[in-house]
């Protein structure tokens, strides 16, 4: 199903959100058609993309789309509970939701929860839904959207939650930056320099990574506690670990678009400043976990925001040998580090997933920090 075509002719003219691995084929016709300028914003996070879709729609009169995956709900309910809401503005959207844990379908620990309450979510929030599967046709969906009209001209906003599969790609992109590290050979690198320290890194391929070259090494795995989900928060983790063990180096390996969705952590740790911590973003400029869509961190400095929210040391690496340096003095420095490394775009193919449970990593973690 070509989704886009048949949004396209509500009379549509903005769209928002953050990328989906279920939702890849939208976002990128998306980027394809419109690149990440004008009337379709690759937003920072999900309640970012739902203020954006306001703005277009007092500027226009237009019903905007929003897209996110299910798990970008809880980032959204603010502005949607008290701006959208017809108790308020009475704005009215059209949210196309990536359904992850769908209820009795294999998935990844940190979608299973969220998958079961997701409709339970649009339902507490005055959302009407529709589910598309693989079986759901262009007709029904034309005809949602009709039925859906006299909701939207009073006010209300409504969802379609898509189930993996459900959409057909229409393009093909290829994404790429002109970065040549590798980023899960700057990973390793990294490790020989943190050795038994605490290790906080984020969700999606990072942590993946993280944990294969573990498996590899065969070092086990109690050093690291991987955020498998809570995109945008570890390095708030980390902040809370390293303010609670001040004697112990605290790495914190980020992905832009996490640090991007939740960039006033950035601010709320430089004004902590713990001298103990190593905040580390692998910048890739893209969301790479679900799809490659690109993210803006290649047209802004985090560097700079860094520095000018109090970290100590401030470092932006493009090679091997200027991450050498960075390393080394945050290993022997003693101020809060900040450290971009630009990697290229790619992971292996045979990349695999963590084999321990969320649980079992907290309990193993919890007792190596207690060590």
């Amino acid at each position: 199903m070509n989704l886009l075509e048949i949004l396209l002719s509500t009379g549509a003219q903005s769209f928002s959100g953050v990328p989906d691995s279920v939702l890849a084929p939208l976002s990128d016709a998306l980027v394809d058609q419109y690149g990440q300028d004008g009337l379709h914003l690759v937003a920072a996070n999900e309640g970012n993309a739902v203020a954006f879709a306001a703005g277009q729609h007092l500027a226009t009169g237009k019903i905007p789309i929003v897209y996110m995956q299910n798990s970008g709900i809880g980032n959204a309910v603010n502005p949607v509970a008290s701006l959208l809401n017809p108790k308020i503005y009475g704005i009215p959207c059209i949210f196309v939701i990536g359904w992850r844990g769908v209820p009795g379908v294999a998935d990844e620990p940190q979608h299973v929860f969220q998958g079961e309450i997701t409709l339970k979510l649009l339902e507490l929030l005055d959302i009407s839904y529709f589910v598309i599967d693989k079986g759901t046709s262009a007709e029904s969906v034309k005809a949602k959207l009709l039925e859906w009209k006299p909701l939207l001209d009073s006010g209300n906003s409504v969802a379609f939650v898509i189930k993996k599969g459900a959409l057909s790609s229409v393009v093909d992109p290829e994404y790429s930056n002109g970065y040549s590290l590798n980023r899960e050979a700057v990973i390793e690198r990294i490790l020989s320099t943190s050795g038994s320290d605490p290790v906080i890194s984020t969700t999606g391929k990072i942590s993946r990574e993280l944990y294969e070259i573990r498996e590899r090494n065969q070092q086990g795995h109690k050093r690291d506690f991987l955020t498998v989900g809570s995109m945008g928060h570890a390095s708030s983790i980390a902040l809370g670990i390293a303010s609670s063990l001040p004697d112990t180096k605290i790495w914190c390996l980020d992905g832009d678009g996490a640090a991007l969705m939740h960039m006033g952590a950035l601010a709320v740790i430089g004004a902590r400043a713990p001298k103990n911590m190593v905040h580390i973003v692998l910048n890739n400029a893209a969301h790479e976990s679900v799809g490659g869509v690109p993210t803006i961190a290649d047209r802004i400095s985090l560097c700079d925001a860094a520095f000018a929210c109090g970290y100590g040391h401030v470092f932006s690496c493009e090679t091997q040998d200027q991450l050498d340096v960075a390393l080394e003095s945050a290993t022997s420095g003693n101020a809060l580090a900040f450290i971009e490394v630009k990697c290229a775009l790619g992971s292996r193919k045979d990349l695999g997933r963590p084999k321990t449970t969320p649980i079992e990593n907290k309990k193993e973690f919890m007792e190596h920090l207690q060590s």
